[in-house]
């Protein structure tokens, strides 16, 4: 099988939809901050391999005036009332759904993903911006705390704005990855110069040309493109935090950088997700499970699975109930609901997951369904891959392929179980499939991952945005989502205003009696149940 090393230029597959227009794709690309007389860089569509978009690229001072003029807007958008940032996230919620299919023509155009992996990126961003929208006031206003003395300190946490933060979002899940955190880091009232990934630069420029007509000040969200190489260290040189979704690689990088500059970092990075199932999970719904978990987005999404712990009792059960249902997935390229698998998005992706396959079968592993491209169908796609047999000594056995290939392992006990799923030096998102609740969430709590999921395979947990989302060990630091997700984006100052009496004695009583007093005040307040 040769390994594809670049995407030939092609024209099999459907041609843009009617909504990519040049008019459209101009309005896009003119939000991009770059001088008028940048470089420029072209994209590519996944589906066909043909010139997709030309966008202007950003350099260090782009960069720096960029900030510059982030700096001078949130000044003031820190200084609007909660509730009317509030508004604007509604209005844009609503734009979202209206404009839908807008978005999701650009993430197939763009990604090469199916229209039903689009929609839900379509589905989070509703949820996630009603969400902030609606709970930003209980995590941002001023909170009383306990004061250092009953009655006599008066304690107040206030939450302030970072100032300018600095979102690096990846490719795979362009409308998801580069609106959701940016969402957070508006309504906390701060301003935002981000750095998408250039193949999928035109969703995130779509989010936020919405972003402004809903109501966004100009120049509170900014757009710079270019590669990491060239602007990422004027990005990291003008944050006030660094917001990372990306590789592991990178992350470490990120947060040397960042410890240097004493600023935050969030990091979500890569992840060899494994599912459980044990041996009293409905075998039927665990393989459509199994399916769900493996192959959306073309396998290219961070907390899908790679990784399927089948218990022995069951497995051939499972086995050829999961490869027939895989083998049945229609792939190819449509902009519409019509297709379960699309494309791979880039002919590195394809490559690794070329190189990783074949590195497994030439040990001896064995193809259990897929396991080919598919240039018949377009530059980029690959079969959803189940392979058995796999062996540490193979690539994809602790690596992540990031493609739609899945190696199936057989355990003894839940304790067997457990162990092999935690044998990785990631820890993103994980799956367990049993009939009984109690003993799936059990067995979830063992798990080293920052999600886990039971009898769903990671849209229950990534869903639940009031709970927090991110990894553990190499898959990343920070969390988004949740009070995490936005209280990340803040300082907390204390403010305690002391009255009547402090802690030094007053006049006319001496060091040695105040400290007497002193005492018998903490033993009484003990016994008094105070906090």
């Amino acid at each position: 099988m040769a390994i594809a090393s670049a995407a030939p230029t092609t024209t099999r597959g459907p041609s843009l939809p009617a909504t990519v227009t040049p008019s459209f794709l101009q309005r896009l690309t003119a939000r991009v901050s770059a001088a008028p007389n940048a470089a420029r860089v072209t994209t590519t569509a996944p589906y066909t391999g043909v010139p997709l978009a030309d966008l202007p690229v950003s350099t260090p001072e782009d960069v720096e005036d960029a900030f510059v003029r982030a700096r001078t807007a949130q000044k003031a958008w820190a200084a609007t009332p909660i509730a009317e940032r509030k508004k604007v996230l509604l209005r844009y919620h609503d734009l979202v759904l209206a404009r839908q299919d807008q978005a999701l023509d650009l993430m197939q155009a763009e990604n090469g993903k199916t229209r039903r992996d689009a929609f839900l990126e379509v589905v989070d961003i509703g949820i996630v911006s009603r969400y902030y929208a609606r709970n930003a006031a209980k995590y941002l206003n001023p909170k009383r705390r306990r004061g250092a003395i009953p009655l006599l300190t008066h304690t107040t946490e206030l939450r302030h704005p970072k100032g300018v933060v600095t979102v690096v979002s990846p490719w795979n899940y362009p409308l998801s990855m580069a609106a959701s955190d940016t969402i957070a880091a508006l309504m906390a009232g701060n301003a935002v110069v981000q750095k998408p990934d250039t193949q999928t630069a035109l969703t995130a420029l779509w989010s936020m040309d919405l972003m402004y007509e809903a109501g966004l000040p100009e120049g509170v969200w900014q757009m710079v493109i270019g590669r990491g190489s060239s602007i990422g260290g004027a990005l990291m040189d003008n944050a006030d935090y660094m917001m990372f979704t990306g590789s592991t690689a990178t992350g470490r990088q990120i947060a040397s950088d960042a410890g240097r500059r004493l600023i935050g970092a969030s990091l979500e990075l890569g992840g060899k997700n494994p599912m459980i199932v044990l041996e009293d999970a409905d075998i039927e719904k665990a393989a459509d499970g199994a399916v769900a978990a493996c192959f959306p987005s073309a396998g290219q999404l961070c907390i899908s699975v790679e990784r399927l712990y089948v218990a022995e009792s069951i497995r051939d059960e499972f086995v050829a109930a999961f490869v027939a249902r895989t083998e049945k997935l229609k792939i190819g390229a449509a902009y519409d609901y019509s297709v379960d698998v699309g494309s791979l998005t880039t002919p590195a992706q394809l490559k690794t997951v070329t190189e990783h396959v074949e590195d497994a079968v030439a040990k001896g592993a064995t193809v259990l369904a897929g396991g080919k491209a598919r240039p018949d169908l377009g530059p980029l796609f690959y079969e959803p891959t189940v392979l058995t047999d796999v062996t540490p000594d193979m690539t994809l056995h602790s690596h992540e392929t990031f493609g739609p290939v899945v190696s199936v392992y057989a355990f003894r006990d839940v304790d067997d179980a457990v162990t092999q799923a935690n044998a990785t030096a990631y820890g993103l998102n994980a799956s367990v499939w049993s009939r009984d609740g109690a003993r799936g969430r059990a067995v979830a709590a063992r798990v080293h991952a920052g999600t886990v999921n039971v009898n769903e395979a990671f849209a229950a947990a990534w869903g639940s945005v009031d709970a927090p989302m991110g990894g553990m060990g190499d898959s990343g630091l920070g969390r988004r989502h949740g009070a995490d997700g936005i209280l990340k984006y803040t300082e907390p100052q204390t403010v305690a205003h002391q009255r009547v009496q402090g802690f030094y004695p007053p006049s006319g009583i001496s060091p040695e009696t105040w400290a007497s007093l002193l005492t018998n005040a903490l033993k009484i307040m003990k016994a008094a149940g105070f906090r």
